[in-house]
């Protein structure tokens, strides 16, 4: 198995109190507090007056394989291929690891402790599923690396750089595990780049419009995929099915810059989904022992 994971959800211990007005269990996904005080910080304050002061930490099971040559994401039942052929690569490309995306809605309900009180909740809503694949010869470029720990790949953040300047192809294969808007998608998408890319350029600007516009006015129903491929600074290809695998590409990026602060943003120092990169250092070290 390669670097599959349980995903850390934080759930309130026992007792809670009565809720109306909303049937829901509170999930976080464990995301920087920065994020999320960057999204929702006019509410914070009085979220976390209102939540109960006790909380545990939940471990999902540990990934399964449904079949020989398929893992499965535990907390989606995603399967995602060991191996996989990408548009645009050269050779098939091997499984490093997985996670579970969450989105946050905010939403209201309310308590009955003796007395009403309204408060806001931030609830953690599954919107997919991510597999991290890259070339082969991922082992010829990081042989210095060769029975180092999964811990010891995960807090050398060179490691994940160069894996992104090596010659190497990669890919993120996102499998959408509810409805979801192109518009939405897309947003949650230029939240990660945008912030990373402090001077753009004219060249950053078409390929962000390109990226835009290959996402809005698309209806991206549950199990559509999404394919992101780095095959070099300058070129990354983005392909869309609502049926299994793409068989096109829908779009080129060329923006040295976009395509780097995407890599950063699931990959960099404060990644997006720090399981979906701690997955992939297992899987690193998998493949490297």
């Amino acid at each position: 198995m390669l670097g599959v994971v349980a995903l850390p959800l934080i759930g309130i211990s026992p007792p809670l109190p009565r809720i109306r007005d909303a049937r829901f269990v509170l999930h976080t996904h464990p995301f920087p507090p920065s994020l999320l005080l960057r999204f929702h910080s006019p509410i914070l304050p009085r979220l976390g007056r209102a939540l109960p002061k006790r909380a545990s930490l939940l471990l999902l099971p540990k990934a399964s394989v449904g079949r020989a040559d398929y893992v499965a994401e535990p907390a989606t039942n995603v399967n995602f291929p060991k191996e996989m052929n990408v548009l645009g690569c050269s050779a098939p490309l091997v499984l490093l690891g997985t996670d579970l995306m969450l989105t946050f809605i905010i939403t209201t309900c309310t308590y009955v402790l003796g007395y009403r009180e309204k408060v806001f909740a931030i609830i953690g809503v599954k919107v997919y599923a991510a597999a991290f694949y890259v070339g082969s010869s991922v082992t010829e470029n990081l042989h210095s690396w060769n029975g180092k720990s999964a811990a010891d790949i995960l807090e050398a953040s060179s490691v994940f750089t160069f894996l992104y300047q090596a010659p190497l192809e990669k890919s993120l294969n996102i499998v959408l595990v509810r409805d979801v808007d192109g518009k939405t998608f897309w947003n949650a998408l230029d939240d990660l780049i945008t912030p990373r890319i402090k001077s753009p350029t004219a060249i950053d600007n078409s390929s962000l419009s390109t990226f835009r516009n290959t996402f809005q006015g698309r209806d991206l129903k549950q199990g559509t995929s999404i394919i992101l491929t780095w095959l070099e600074p300058t070129k990354m290809l983005i392909s869309i099915s609502s049926d299994g695998v793409p068989s096109n590409v829908d779009a080129e990026i060329t923006s040295a810059n976009v395509n780097l602060a995407l890599y950063d943003g699931f990959f960099g120092n404060s990644p997006v989904s720090p399981t979906l990169k701690a997955s992939a250092a297992h899987g690193l070290q998998m493949v490297l022992r």
